[in-house]
C-alpha cells in the first residue's frame, strides 16, 4: 500500500497534521537464534517498510487504524490491557513501556500501512514497535535516543505480545543505514555498520507462504532450552554467562542431563557465532561464494540441530542446491514459515524464480511470492506533501 492511500485513509478519520513515520523491515543475512544468546548477528534494514501517520487527539483515548487489517483499535492511557487485535497489541505494549517509564505519552490518532509481508519473517512487528515509538518520540518531544526506543519496543514484545524475543530486529529497524550491514554484537551492544558491494549480485526473498502457529510458542522453548545449557555448563565454567561465551570443547557437560536435544541447541549457537564472524569477513572481501557457503551451513544447523525449519523452507532451499547462480540459500526469521533468504547472481533472476516456483509448487501444493530487496535506512521522518 503506497503513502498516498495511507493519507488518505488519516484523512477520512481524523483531523490534525500528522507526523508522517517510514518504518521498515529487516533481513539478518546470517547469525540467526543467537541474538537472544548474546550472540552475533549481520542484519540489514531493507526497502519495504511501514508508513504510520500520527496526530494530538486532545483526549486520553489512542484510536488506531491498520489499512492493511482494515480494522481500527481504540484503548485508553488509563486502562492499558491486550487487544483482541493482535496487531494492536504491539502498539499498546510500547505505550505501557513509555508511560512506565516516565514518558508524558498523551492521546493521539494514527493511521498505518505497508509492503511489509505479514507473517513472513521481515520483522513486521519491529517495524510496527519501533514506528510507533519513533513517532511518539516525535510527536511529543520525548527527547528518547535511537537506542532507548529499541529497548522499549523489545520489552514490549517480550513483556505485553509474550515474543521473548531479542534485539536484533528492533536495533536493525533503528540503525539500519543505505547500502550497509549491521555487524551487532548483542551482549554489548556495539556494532559497525559495514558497506558491502554487492554489485553483480540480488538478494531475493522466496516466501513460503505458511505460518505455523507453533512459531511463538517454540521461539520460547528453544530460548529456555539454551538458558537450560548454560545453567549446566555454569556448574563446570562458572565464569560463563550465556553462549556467547562457550566453545563446542566446552560441551561435554551437557551429556549429563541425558538430553541430546539441548546439546544440539548449544551446538548450533556457538557454530552460527563462529560463522557470523567469518561470514562477515568474506562479505567486505567480496568472497560471496565462501558467504554462501555458509549460509547453506546455517540453514542445516537450523533444520536439523535447532530444529525451527519445516518442510516448505527446507524444500526451497533444497531446490536452489544444484543452481550454479545461487550462492547460497537459508531460512530467515523465527522458523516454522515464512521466507528463505538467496544470494544469487544478477543474471537470470526471472529465470530461477520460475523454476523454483514451479518445483515448489509440484512438491507442496503452494505457491511462492518472491521479493527482491535493497538494503535501506532505518526508521525516519518521511517527506510528504497532504492537502488541506
Amino acid at each position: 500500500m503506497n503513502a498516498d492511500k495511507i493519507i488518505s485513509q488519516f484523512q477520512q478519520r481524523f483531523t490534525g497534521a500528522p507526523t508522517i513515520v517510514r518504518s521498515p523491515g529487516r533481513i539478518n543475512l546470517i547469525g540467526e537464534h543467537t541474538d537472544y544468546n548474546y550472540g552475533l548477528v549481520l542484519p540489514a534494514a531493507i526497502d519495504k517498510e511501514i508508513i504510520l501517520l500520527l496526530a494530538a487527539n486532545g483526549t486520553n483515548s489512542c484510536n488506531v487504524y491498520s489499512c492493511d487489517m482494515q480494522e481500527q483499535a481504540t484503548f485508553s492511557l488509563d486502562d492499558l490491557t491486550r487487544s483482541p487485535h493482535n496487531w494492536a497489541n504491539y502498539i499498546i505494549g510500547v505505550v505501557h513501556q513509555l508511560l512506565d517509564h516516565g514518558c508524558q505519552v498523551q492521546g493521539f490518532d494514527c493511521v498505518f500501512g505497508g509492503d511489509i509481508p505479514i507473517g513472513a519473517g521481515l520483522s513486521s512487528s519491529a517495524a510496527l514497535e519501533c514506528g510507533i515509538g519513533f513517532g511518539l518520540n516525535e510527536l511529543w518531544d520525548l527527547g528518547l535516543n535511537k537506542l532507548q526506543i529499541v529497548r522499549f519496543a523489545q520489552q514490549a514484545e517480550s513483556d505485553f505480545v509474550g515474543v521473548n524475543c531479542g534485539i536484533m530486529d528492533q536495533f536493525a529497524n533503528m540503525h539500519g543505514k543505505f547500502g550497509q550491514i549491521i555487524q551487532l554484537d548483542c551482549r554489548s551492544l556495539e556494532y559497525r555498520n559495514v558497506e558491502v558491494d554487492f554489485t553483480g549480485h540480488y538478494l531475493l526473498l522466496l516466501n513460503t507462504n505458511v505460518k505455523h502457529q507453533l512459531g511463538n510458542s517454540e521461539y520460547n522453548i528453544r530460548r529456555m532450552e539454551c538458558e537450560a545449557g548454560v545453567k549446566k555448563l555454569q556448574e563446570a565454567f562458572p565464569q560463563i554467562h550465556s553462549l556467547r561465551d562457550c566453545s563446542l570443547g566446552m560441551l561435554d557437560p551437557l551429556d549429563e542431563l541425558n538430553d541430546p536435544v539441548i546439546r544440539q541447541r548449544c551446538e548450533y549457537v556457538i557454530e552460527e557465532n563462529q560463522r557470523v564472524v567469518k561470514g562477515c569477513e568474506d562479505l567486505k572481501s567480496g568472497d560471496f561464494e565462501a558467504f554462501g557457503e555458509k549460509m547453506y551451513a546455517c540453514h542445516e544447523g537450523l533444520s536439523h540441530k535447532y530444529q525451527v525449519s519445516c518442510k516448505e523452507l527446507d524444500v526451497l532451499v533444497d531446490l536452489t542446491r544444484d543452481m550454479p547462480q545461487v550462492l547460497g540459500a537459508r531460512m530467515m526469521g523465527g522458523g516454522f514459515g515464512g521466507c528463505t533468504i538467496n544470494l544469487i547472481k544478477e543474471s537470470s533472476v526471472q529465470e530461477l524464480i520460475t523454476h523454483i516456483g514451479q518445483g515448489y509448487t509440484q512438491a507442496t501444493g503452494r505457491e511462492m511470492v518472491p521479493y527482491q530487496v535493497k538494503i535501506a535506512e532505518g526508521t525516519s521522518l518521511k517527506e510528504c506533501s497532504i492537502a488541506n
